[in-house]
């Protein structure tokens, strides 16, 4: 890059206090004024039509602004049939004051009082450009001559605005003040006041703008810091910053500005304007409600204003635009919508004292009229858990357990990666669908009965096509009875190791939502059930996982009738079952039996019944304040030392071990 052909062309004032820097935020707002109507819309390829812009004005109006720039009347008639038509059709409120744009020539500064006569009040915008460049190259005039054509517009407004009946403020911009000397600007800045003598009951404004920017934040604001002390007349002068965009710090110019002495600032909505734009007042506005700081200005339907704007004035506000953009409240990343929902379930439980401290969203989207569901968290391959089990809480009131969220975000993250776009809420739920609930793959439970005899027994019917097989067991509880079934009738092993149940937040509230996680060598299968019946839905979600399960062990169908008779006796009755006593049950003989259960379950008939009494023992450890003696006793081990044994080399870990670790993990 050829960097030696430009160089600083800013001036900083001759003293330099830097007290500005002491104050950390913006305690109070400032007199907005939008120029919307004028710096805007001269900005755009098409500018707008009459009914355009009174349609504008009304949303400023709206807004909340108390002073609107309507233009330049004596440059076009556009612009002056448009000040009439305001006072005309009476649409100024007489809190509203408007602000017209004129040149020092006495012809256009009588037409620019004739255009205004008849609104409740008016403020008479004069300017001429001071700097050292304008002054060389474009007018040719020095120090001394340029201030004098300050000065005679001044005259010359004063004069005719006494001849004219109105209730008139005077504002004087030096213009490109960027590239002025201070000290300069200062000078004629003064002179004009000293013209216009403000009073308490009239006072004056003086309006800096960075007409180009062409310094950095904390010069504009030593500039202004300057200006402010030692400009006459100054409690009777509003001060004014009017910044643009040329270097991406129009928002610090302006709030610096403020925080250096400035009264009042002059911007428009999403930044439009000439070049790369005026200073946001939408990001300045709300930036000051992040902080706690009521604006005076109402962006609470913010979307709703974004509309109009795009709509009068054919530009777009851009996705990353502060507050209004598409993207400015959505998180992809993994971790970020991780922090966010937990830092939402913090906020909705109101453990942050009514303050709003969620991770990431410096203010409350719902206060600008955003929505959590479309605007927030958004999901695409960068996506993580957080992100999956909110859309899915947010939208469709599933709360997934925790330790499921980690397998439901790989899975949608994946399909996203995979196809290589954003995944919309319905589509993240039909994969969820699609995965967790209404498995039946290998089999489905149509009916299941239940008695309350020594425990719950269950009668459950297992359908595999069109065959249907009955089996009756019995458990801790419904759906632990139900789990023996399908294990008795399979031949599979697992752990019921998770269940969760909760009411469905979104749509009827009359449905429950139940989780279901089976443990199979290391693995864990997830199933979930939705119905308005929770014993119901518990069974469903059970019936998924295991179908998961089955499926991924290859397992296509049920053992014969006569070993789950076999086997199911034998959990029955496991204190005190005996092969002598089952081999006369099923009229078999003892060699045969052993032989039988052998060869159909894998096990010997100690297996079984050591299996049967193990898993009653890890119930007991896990659900019961029962010390070990006594549940090895009635799981059917008087030595309660042999019973240690056994279960240390069952689960590589002594009873009590396993009790401590089911503790931590609840």
């Amino acid at each position: 890059m050829n960097t030696e052909k430009y160089q600083r062309a800013y001036f900083l004032p001759p003293q330099m206090s830097y007290d500005w820097v002491k104050k950390d935020y913006i305690d109070k707002a400032p007199i907005w004024c939008s120029v919307d109507l004028r710096d805007g819309n001269q900005a755009l390829i098409e500018p707008m039509s009459l009914e355009e812009k009174l349609d504008f004005f009304k949303m400023l109006v709206d807004i909340g602004f108390k002073e609107i720039e309507v233009g330049f009347p004596a440059a076009s008639d556009t612009e002056y049939n448009f000040m009439r038509a305001l006072i005309e059709r009476n649409m100024i409120p007489e809190d509203v004051t408007v602000q017209v744009l004129t040149q020092a020539r006495e012809h256009i500064i009588k037409k620019t009082f004739e255009a205004v006569k008849g609104a409740p009040h008016a403020i008479i915008h004069l300017y001429n450009s001071t700097s050292v460049a304008q002054r060389e190259q474009v007018f040719k005039k020095s120090k001394e001559e340029v201030k004098k054509l300050a000065v005679d517009g001044a005259q010359l407004l004063k004069k005719l605005a006494a001849e004219t009946d109105g209730n008139f403020t005077f504002e004087y911009s030096p213009e490109s003040f960027p590239g002025t000397e201070v000290e300069y600007a200062l000078e004629v800045c003064n002179a004009v006041l000293d013209v216009w003598e403000p009073s308490a009951d009239n006072k004056a404004i003086i309006n800096i703008p960075t007409t180009v920017q062409i310094a950095m934040p904390h010069v504009f604001a030593s500039q202004i810091e300057y200006l402010s002390r030692n400009m006459k007349y100054r409690e009777n002068v509003v001060l004014s910053v009017h910044p643009h965009n040329d270097r991406g710090c129009g928002i610090s110019d302006a709030e610096l500005g403020v925080l250096a002495g400035a009264d009042r600032v002059e911007g428009t909505l999403f930044g439009n304007g000439e070049r790369t734009g005026n200073v946001d007042i939408v990001t300045l506005a709300m930036n000051m409600v992040s902080m706690g700081v009521e604006p005076g200005l109402d962006f609470s339907n913010i979307m709703d204003i974004r509309k109009k704007y795009e709509q009068y004035t054919g530009m777009r506000v851009y996705e990353r635009s502060p507050y209004a953009g598409d993207l400015v409240f959505t998180a992809f990343s993994g971790s970020h919508q991780d922090a966010i929902a937990k830092g939402m379930d913090w906020w909705e439980k109101g453990k942050s004292g009514g303050k709003w401290t969620v991770p990431y969203l410096p203010i409350d989207p719902v206060d600008v009229g955003r929505e959590y569901e479309s605007d927030v968290i958004r999901i695409n391959s960068q996506s993580g858990k957080g992100g999956v089990s909110y859309i899915l809480k947010q939208n469709f009131g599933i709360s997934i357990p925790d330790k499921m969220k980690e397998e439901v975000g790989y899975l949608v993250k994946g399909v996203s990666d995979r196809k290589h776009k954003e995944l919309t809420p319905s589509v993240v739920y039909q994969i969820f669908e699609d995965n967790y609930i209404g498995q039946t793959d290998v089999f489905s439970v149509p009916e299941c009965h239940f008695k309350q005899e020594d425990g719950i027994w269950a009668t459950v019917t297992i359908q595999q096509g069109k065959e249907k097989r009955i089996v009756e067991t019995g458990g801790n509880g419904r759906l632990d009875a139900v789990s023996n079934a399908l294990k008795m009738y399979f031949g599979i092993s697992y752990e019921l190791a998770v269940y969760e149940e909760h009411a469905i937040s979104k749509g009827s509230s009359s449905k429950a939502a139940s989780y279901v996680g089976v443990l199979c060598k290391d693995k864990m299968y997830w199933g979930v059930g939705l119905d308005e019946d929770i014993i119901k839905a518990s069974i469903a979600a059970l019936v998924a996982a295991v179908n998961k399960l089955a499926k991924d062990a290859n397992v296509k169908e049920g053992r014969e009738e006569r070993i789950v008779d076999i086997l199911n006796f034998i959990q029955n009755h496991y204190t005190d079952v005996t092969l002598d006593e089952l081999a006369e049950n099923f009229n078999l003989s003892k060699p045969y039996l052993s032989k039988y259960i052998k060869e159909k379950s894998g096990m010997t008939f100690q297996d079984a019944v050591k299996k049967a009494r193990m898993k009653k023992a890890k119930v007991l450890l896990r659900e019961s304040n029962q010390n070990v003696e006594t549940i090895a006793a009635s799981v059917g081990y008087e030595n309660v030392e042999h019973f240690n044994r056994l279960f240390k080399k069952e689960y590589s870990m002594t009873p009590l071990q396993y009790r401590n670790a089911k503790n931590q993990e609840e």
